[in-house]
């Protein structure tokens, strides 16, 4: 299954399904080295601040992180299988080794993650601060993330 190349079509679902895993655990990675610093670092008092506007979980003291983990990770999984699925039908768009097409890839969806993050901060009233280094590390996922697909679907998807 994962990380034998596929010649057939009916093993791009397989290949979508372990490049969603590849792109979940660079993503997951980066939010290893991200979460402390940013969420529990750089924002921890702006959080504190509207903590009306966070999942009751994370207003336990400590917070509740483990009660999460399960939502956290299927909702991960099933945005990476998303990505993973776009990705097979779009990569041919971008030019350059498969690293550099997945980093390609990155870049458009933080694009369309800032827009998006644009139009959510006119509807939740949280400061600037928090929207701008949520965009920021999304960056980071995205870029990482498409990175390791680019790189996975280079070497194991079908030509």
């Amino acid at each position: 299954m994962c990380g034998e190349k596929s010649w057939e079509s009916q093993d791009e679902l397989e290949t979508d399904f372990c490049g969603g895993i590849v792109y979940y655990a660079a993503a997951f990675l980066v939010g290893m080295i991200s979460g402390p610093l940013i969420h529990q670092g750089v924002l921890e008092e702006a959080y504190n601040l509207h903590a009306q506007f966070w999942r009751p979980e994370l207003n336990e003291e400590p917070p509740n992180v483990a009660a999460l983990m399960p939502l956290w990770i299927a909702t991960g999984l099933i945005g990476s299988f998303i990505i993973a699925g776009v990705y097979g039908v779009v990569r041919s768009s971008f030019g350059g080794d498969g690293w550099l097409q997945g980093a390609k890839y990155g870049l458009v969806l933080f694009l369309i993650g800032v827009t998006m993050n644009l139009g959510w901060s006119g509807i939740f009233n949280l400061p600037y601060e928090i929207w701008g280094w949520w965009t920021l590390e999304s960056l980071f996922f995205f870029l990482a993330g498409g990175i390791a697909l680019g790189w996975f679907a280079d070497k194991f998807a079908a030509d």
